[in-house]
Order: C-alpha cells, then sequence, then structure tokens
C-alpha cells in the first residue's frame, strides 16, 4: 500500500499542464517587445517553479520565430527549426481538455509555418500552415468561448480569402477557404474585447491587425491611426516600432517612419537586427539623401544573412551611386543583384530582372519616383513639371511617365487627373511587363471604391487581375483580390 501510494505520488506530480501563469505573462510581454534573452530568462524561471508546465515551450517557440523570421541567419536557422517538431512533440502531453491543447499546437505549427516560408521551405510552410488552420477550427469548435482562439482563426480566414493566384495552389491543395469580410470581423472582436485574455495577448494582437487592416482592407491611414488611438509604445516595443515604421514607409510617410525608428529604445536588451538599416535607407533615398542612403543599406547587407529583399536593397544601393553620377560604383554594386539573395519577393525578382537586363532607369522618373515613393508628391510634381509624353523617346519611358504623373495626382487628391493618366497608362503598357498597367487599374478600383461605386471599382479589379505575366503580379492580384472582395462583402 505504501510502494502504491509512491507510485501515485509520482504519478501525478509528472502531469502536464498548461499554465499561463504571471511569469509565463511576463516572459511572453518581454518577447513580443523583442526583448528576447529577458524573455528566455523569465521562462527559465516559470520552468523551475513548475517543470511541468508545457507554456514556456510555447513561449521558446515564439523567441525563435521572432529571431528567425526578422534576422533569416542560415546558422541560428539550422540550430532553431528542428526544435518546433521537438517542441510540437512534447507540447501534446498535456490534458486534451485544456483550451491551450490545440491553441499551444496551432500556434507552434504557425510559428513553423512561416519561418520555413522565409527560408524558402514552400512546401513545409503550406502543411504547417494547413495544419495550424486546422487545429484553431477544431480548439474554437470545441471551446467557443476561449478568447484566443478569435485572434489567430480570424487572421487565418482573412489571409486565406485573399490568398493571390500564384499562391492558390497552397488553398485549393489544402482545403481551405476563407472570408475576407468574417475573418476581419472576428479580428476586430479581439481587438475590442474586454476578456482578460485579450488584454494579455494585445502586443501580438496591436502588431497583427494594423497590417491586416493596410494590406488586406486598403484601411492605410485607419492602420496607422490605430497605432496613435491604442497609444501603442513605439519606444519600447521594438515590434511595435517595425511594424509602425514599416507600414508608414509603404504608406509614404518617410519623415514619420525615420523619427519612429530613431526615437526607439537602444539598449542592448532588444532583438540585434539589421531592419532598422534597412528602413532608414529607405526613408532616406525616398528624399533623395543618397549619402545617408547608402551608408545605411550597406550597414544592413553587411551584416544580414538572409535572403529576402536583399537584391532589392543592392537595388537602392546602386541607384544611389547611379543618381550621385558615379556610374563604376553603381554598376560594382548591381553585380550583387546577380549573386546574391532570393527573388520570392516581387521587390527582389524585379529588381533582378532589372539587373539582367543592363539598362538604367531615366535619371529624371527615378527621382520623381523616389520622392512620390516617400510621401513627398509636391517635390515630384515639381520635377515633372512642364514635361510631356514627347519628351520621353522610349515606349517604357512615356509609359512610366503617364504612371508617375497619375500616382502624384492620386497623393496630391487630384483624383479625376488621376483617373485620366491612369487610363492613359493602362492603354500603352495593358500589354507590356511593367507593371505600371496593372497598378494603374489597382488604383483607379481603390478610387471608385472609396467614392461608394463599387461596380466600377469591381470592374478595375478584374482589369487588374486579368493582366498576366508582368512585374509584381502576386502582389498586385492579392490587393485587387482583396478589392473585389470588400465590394463583395466577402
Amino acid at each position: 500500500m505504501f510502494i502504491f501510494c509512491l507510485g501515485h505520488s509520482a504519478l501525478c506530480s509528472a502531469e502536464k499542464v498548461y499554465d499561463f501563469n504571471s511569469t509565463c505573462l511576463q516572459a511572453y510581454q518581454e518577447i513580443t517587445k523583442l526583448k528576447i534573452s529577458s524573455g528566455l530568462a523569465l521562462i527559465e524561471k516559470a520552468r523551475q517553479q513548475n517543470p511541468d508546465n508545457l507554456i514556456p515551450l510555447l513561449l521558446e517557440s515564439y523567441a525563435d520565430f521572432y529571431v528567425l523570421f526578422l534576422n533569416e541567419d542560415p546558422k541560428e536557422f539550422d540550430l532553431r527549426y528542428p526544435r518546433f517538431a521537438e517542441r510540437y512533440a512534447l507540447l501534446q502531453e498535456g490534458p486534451r481538455n485544456s483550451p491551450f491543447y490545440y491553441y499551444c499546437l496551432s500556434l507552434s505549427k504557425l510559428h513553423r509555418a512561416g519561418t520555413a516560408i522565409k527560408f524558402g521551405r514552400l512546401w513545409d510552410g503550406g502543411w504547417d500552415f494547413r495544419k495550424s488552420y486546422q487545429l484553431i477550427k477544431e480548439n474554437r469548435k470545441q471551446f467557443p468561448h476561449f478568447v484566443p482562439n478569435e485572434l489567430f482563426y480570424g487572421s487565418l480566414q482573412a489571409v486565406i480569402g485573399t490568398i493571390p493566384k500564384g499562391y492558390k495552389w497552397i488553398a485549393s491543395l489544402f482545403g481551405m477557404r476563407g472570408s475576407l469580410t468574417e475573418g476581419m470581423r472576428i479580428v476586430r472582436g479581439f481587438i475590442n474585447s474586454n476578456d482578460p485574455w485579450a488584454k494579455a495577448f494585445f502586443n501580438e494582437a496591436a502588431f497583427m491587425y494594423p497590417y491586416l487592416l493596410f494590406y488586406l482592407e486598403n484601411k492605410k491611414e485607419e492602420a496607422l491611426v490605430f497605432t496613435q488611438q491604442r497609444r501603442l509604445d513605439l519606444v519600447n516595443n521594438h515590434l511595435h516600432t517595425y511594424m509602425a515604421a514599416n507600414l508608414a514607409i509603404n504608406n509614404k510617410q518617410s519623415e514619420y517612419a525615420k523619427n519612429v525608428i530613431l526615437n526607439r529604445n537602444r539598449s542592448d536588451e532588444y532583438l540585434k537586427t539589421g531592419i532598422w538599416d534597412f528602413e532608414l535607407g529607405f526613408t532616406k533615398i525616398y528624399h533623395l539623401e543618397t549619402q545617408e542612403a547608402a551608408r545605411h543599406l550597406e550597414n544592413f547587407l553587411a551584416v544580414f544573412k538572409g535572403k529576402f529583399y536583399v537584391r532589392d536593397a543592392y537595388q537602392k544601393l546602386s541607384w544611389c551611386y547611379y543618381l550621385q553620377g558615379n556610374q563604376a560604383r553603381a554598376e560594382e554594386v548591381r553585380k550583387n543583384i546577380l549573386k546574391r539573395g532570393g527573388t520570392d519577393a516581387d521587390a527582389d525578382k524585379q529588381a533582378l530582372k532589372d539587373a539582367r537586363s543592363g539598362k538604367w532607369p531615366n535619371k529624371l522618373l527615378l527621382r520623381a519616383r523616389l520622392l512620390s515613393d516617400g510621401g513627398y508628391a509636391i517635390d515630384a510634381a515639381a520635377l515633372l513639371q512642364g514635361k510631356t509624353e514627347d519628351d520621353f523617346d522610349l515606349e517604357e519611358e512615356k509609359l512610366e511617365f503617364a504612371y508617375r504623373v497619375a500616382r502624384i495626382y492620386d497623393d496630391l487628391h487630384r483624383e479625376d487627373d488621376a483617373i485620366r493618366n491612369y487610363l492613359i497608362a493602362i492603354r500603352l503598357g495593358e500589354h507590356r511587363q511593367e507593371y505600371y498597367a496593372a497598378r494603374a487599374a489597382l488604383q483607379i478600383g481603390q478610387i471608385y471604391e472609396k467614392r461608394g461605386q463599387k461596380a466600377l471599382a469591381i470592374s478595375y479589379y478584374q482589369k487588374c487581375l486579368d493582366m498576366d505575366d508582368h512585374e509584381y503580379k502576386d502582389s498586385l492580384d492579392q490587393k485587387a483580390k482583396s478589392g473585389i472582395a470588400r465590394c463583395k462583402g466577402e
């Protein structure tokens, strides 16, 4: 009897649990600020407090995901990637009657999927993405009142509902169907919830939600306003700093992005990453500060070990020297575009294509493009003042001029003038490989959608989708598909 009691006691003490206690929550907060080292120290503390608690495994998954996703270091990948499968197996030892059982498994698979895709393992990433979706869907079915489900289920629904044609095989092969409208409704419910779990996981939600608003719902201003309304700490939370700066750059708000990056907490407690130099390089070249831009881009390229946006960075660096009149250095930098980096991102594909062509852009149009992309529309307009198509000899330059003028009018809220010039760009370029015509159709669609003319908007979004074999095909298709889904309420 005594021996039985001892055995029974040992068995009970070995039962695994999912206890997201205060130490684990503190670790989660640190990791989702990109204070990885202090987060890992707290994970170890939680493990000492209860060796049978499985939540530290989930938190380690977060840490590995952020390190690998942001820095893309192949050596770190070799070390950390196998841990996802090891942790997944251990997480399965917990009680199935806990809402954290499928939740932890789903997030573990999602972290692994994002990492696999970032390192070019698209097939592995696709399968993990499918499994993550199935697991969170099952958890939502079994525990419908467990609020943490909503953030990830809603986000996956929205993303799956707008997968572009180039990646449609993932959704069709894996039998996944999504809805942008329903997915965003669910995510918004999480964002506005007073549930204690929604408040606890707000760091992550406040990072994801603006991206969904920006790219899927085309609510760019609302995405950036969200960071101010919710008073996100853009100084001490580097994940939020990155999100705000990145979205601002993509919304032509370079000055704001630059200030956000420069005002961040510079403590060594945060994950060391080259992304800050990458982003600063863009804010500088968009203001034609080519020497400063070159310095930041060279710093990024010196430390970054990954493949995403490397060719893009080399292209921007080559443009710095090209605009400075240092053609020899520009040619030397351009050679690196042919040798280093990946082609998964549309910007990298474009950089490689341009480098292989051997051609250099028209300097006037390049300056206007950079200023326009940076949010300096008035300066860009001044550069092109008095110019017409006849001032350009090449057909692609005439096309780019029409498109560039349209984008500048668009930024200056002269929408009718913008539409008139976008239509010229479509006429000149719909059967060419440059992206200008497809992007022009997308922009017209967005103008009409904003005006409430949804049938017209859909027709131009469809026109964008119907154009084949052009640059930035996947990213433009996703934007057009999202536009149609919004207009139809799907």
